[in-house]
């Protein structure tokens, strides 16, 4: 049987065009102006250009302005996105609109994806996902969910506190998961998503949260819910089904964002090859070094396996599979490989690679919280270990 990898003509057409907008365009403006938080009319700079360019929104479907990729072309193309710190929020595929995006064209009402999925799939609008909380609340583990949600007339009324919502400040509504039946800890289901618009007076952003990386848009904030009430039409899926609508959302968002990721390792690979090439040192060029030579090839491994973890779990994922072990097998695998590739990368460059001059010091501050963020590897490990021995339970492997 024959395999072909490559991507579809159309796919790799479009993935050519956003590596040279990232080249010409995204690169330029951040060496100008630096890449720390971007202002709205940046923002608005970077997609109006993406726009004319024809790489705008690859992700969503052409109803609602983008290319309609599926999970594998979005590999292709995210990842040469990614390639600049601001590329994906050039295209509109930045975390967490991505991911929302996705979630909404499968669950939300057509009065919904009116309302919300349009203006955010064309970058009118930006959103936010609220479920992380506050210890003892959900965290890693989501059945740890606190805040709640309880009936009204005609609507419901919204009390807790989440923290690290990304995107939080300026987003035009949230996403709030709440729950709506069970207890914290005990249920496995019972929570609830609901659309919240920002101009709602009973949720409010309390602060941002100072953390290592600095260019995700809007921040990482604290919110809280303070008798926030929402009507029957903000209910987002079916009440009670928000941690299976989770899934829908949290899988594909892992694979984005290792996509994303791995287009900075590619960048960091790149500017340290050329500095290896370039430098000279005891006589001879780095490149010539055995030592910088492990680190190159290293790096080349690394990129070349997450890139195959990822096209697995795109591949499960477009099959309509769940893709559960295979998405955290490649989040754990390229979380801590693309951090490898930019550590080895800074390495390569020495006192260079520390300094504000080439931006792998930046890299490295970005990269490093993606080994926390989507769960933290010794979360995903745990997973995938418990499915490894369910599997064998049922299976009689090894006997």
């Amino acid at each position: 049987m024959t395999i072909d990898l490559a991507p579809e003509p159309s796919v790799a057409d479009l993935a050519r065009r956003t590596a040279a907008f990232v080249r010409d365009v995204v690169l330029p403006l951040e060496a100008r102006d630096g890449v720390v938080a971007p202002t709205p009319e940046r923002r608005r700079e970077l997609q109006d250009a993406a726009r004319a360019a024809g790489v705008f929104a690859p992700h969503v479907s052409a109803e609602y302005g983008g290319h309609g990729l599926d999970m594998r072309g979005r590999a292709t193309v995210f990842e040469e996105a990614g390639y600049a710190l601001l590329g994906p929020l050039a295209l509109n595929i930045a975390a967490p609109d991505e991911g929302n995006m996705h979630m909404l064209e499968i669950v939300a009402t057509d009065e919904q994806k009116e309302r919300y999925l349009r203006p955010l799939a064309t970058g009118e609008i930006r959103s936010c996902f609220a479920m992380t909380e506050p210890a003892p609340g959900a965290g890693s583990d989501p059945r740890a969910l606190l805040t709640r949600a309880e009936r009204i007339d005609g609507g419901w009324r919204i009390n807790g506190r989440k923290w690290f919502i990304t995107g939080a400040d300026g987003a035009g509504f949230t996403i709030c998961m709440a729950r709506t039946s069970g207890e914290p800890g005990v249920a496995t289901g019972g929570a609830t998503m609901f659309l919240v618009d920002a101009d709602n007076p009973g949720m409010k952003i309390i602060r941002h949260i100072e953390t290592l990386d600095e260019t995700l848009f809007g921040g990482h904030c604290e919110l809280v819910f303070d008798n926030c009430e929402v009507p029957d039409s903000a209910v987002l899926g079916e009440v009670d089904e928000g941690f299976r609508y989770a899934q829908v959302r949290l899988g594909p968002a892992r694979m984005t964002h290792c996509m994303r990721w791995l287009g900075i390792a590619k960048h960091a690979r790149d500017i340290a090859v050329r500095r290896a090439n370039e430098r000279e040192m005891f006589g001879s060029r780095l490149v010539e070094l055995g030592m910088i030579q492990q680190m190159i090839a290293d790096n080349e491994i690394d990129i070349a396996a997450s890139r195959g973890l990822i096209n697995q779990a795109c591949w499960e994922l477009d099959q309509g599979r769940s893709g559960a072990q295979s998405t955290a097998i490649a989040k754990t695998f390229c979380a801590e490989a693309i951090y490898r590739v930019v550590d080895r990368s800074l390495q390569i460059c020495g006192a260079l690679g520390v300094s504000g001059d080439i931006p792998l010091s930046r890299f490295l501050r970005e990269v490093r919280p993606f080994r926390i963020y989507d769960g933290p590897s010794e979360t995903h490990r745990w997973a995938i270990a418990r499915r490894v021995a369910r599997h064998a339970a049922t299976s009689g492997a090894g006997r």
